[in-house]
């Protein structure tokens, strides 16, 4: 029996993203990890079609939601160091919350047990586009107005990018630091990650970045126009490369230590247990 190597694997994962490794279409880029290394990196596709730039290890892409396992980190950590406890309730930290008369705790925010409604539904409804400009400033006030819950903190779990903001927001509180000079200071220096950042603005200029499309009937794509600041649920930019570094991480604890990485694996439980 053979032993299978790099080199058998590397064309099996190629042809995974064969159909997307076009010069007229977006792509993707990958990194494989294992036993603590880097063992294969690659990009597929056009990260700029207007422009046939290439996709390559190094291309930064806006990587939405996986952004809040760093809102989670940083939170852990700073419980961890005993500047907060998680079942602290959010209005010590952010008294202009409103008071829904249960108590709404970090670990609802982090486990998506608050009852707290997203800004996303609730902003389209408020006849908001999502290719329009929606600032930090403005996912926070829409969470200032909320007038109910949509259940009791812990009854169940409802997904809420509005709970990721909030404890970025309380990051930024506690520490006195922003959450991008946290992450920074916290994350991404120690962790030589020097292509990742959280986006707090929008009209900043970014070298490397992957454009966002999406498809349109014809089999062609369109701009998806993001212009949204939503600092710990998304807007974090980084390349497969840094995020090989990130997951490293949840191995040998370089950052954080294994407490903190054990805590962020702790699964929710609900009121009813």
């Amino acid at each position: 029996m053979t032993m299978t190597t790099h080199e058998t694997l590397e064309p099996k994962v190629d042809q995974l993203f064969a159909e997307w490794n076009r010069s007229d279409s977006p792509g993707a880029a990958l990194a494989v990890t294992r036993d603590g290394k880097v063992i294969y990196k690659h990009g597929y596709g056009t990260a700029n079609l207007e422009y046939d730039i290439p996709i390559t290890p190094t291309t930064i892409f806006d990587i939405a939601s996986v952004s809040k396992q760093f809102a989670a980190f940083a939170i852990t950590t700073l419980a961890h160091d005993e500047k907060l406890s998680l079942d602290d309730d959010i209005r010590t930290y952010l008294p202009d919350v409103p008071d829904f008369g249960n108590t709404i705790t970090i670990l609802h925010l982090l486990h998506h047990t608050s009852g707290l409604r997203d800004w996303v539904q609730s902003l389209v409804i408020a006849g908001v586009g999502m290719e329009d400009v929606i600032s930090f400033k403005h996912i926070l006030k829409m969470a200032r107005h909320q007038k109910a819950l949509n259940f009791e903190p812990g009854e169940a779990y409802l997904y809420s990018n509005t709970g990721y903001n909030l404890l970025a927001e309380i990051v930024e509180r506690v520490t006195g630091d922003s959450f991008r000079v946290w992450t920074d200071t916290n994350i991404f220096k120690p962790l030589a990650m020097t292509n990742s950042h959280f986006h707090d603005d929008h009209q900043m200029i970014l070298k490397n970045r992957a454009y966002s499309y999406q498809s349109v009937e014809n089999g062609g794509f369109k701009h998806a126009v993001n212009n949204t600041t939503a600092l710990g649920s998304s807007s974090l930019y980084s390349t497969v490369e840094d995020l090989a570094k990130w997951i490293l991480n949840f191995d040998d604890a370089r950052i954080g230590g294994q407490t903190v990485i054990e805590q962020m694996h702790q699964r929710g439980v609900l009121n009813n247990g």
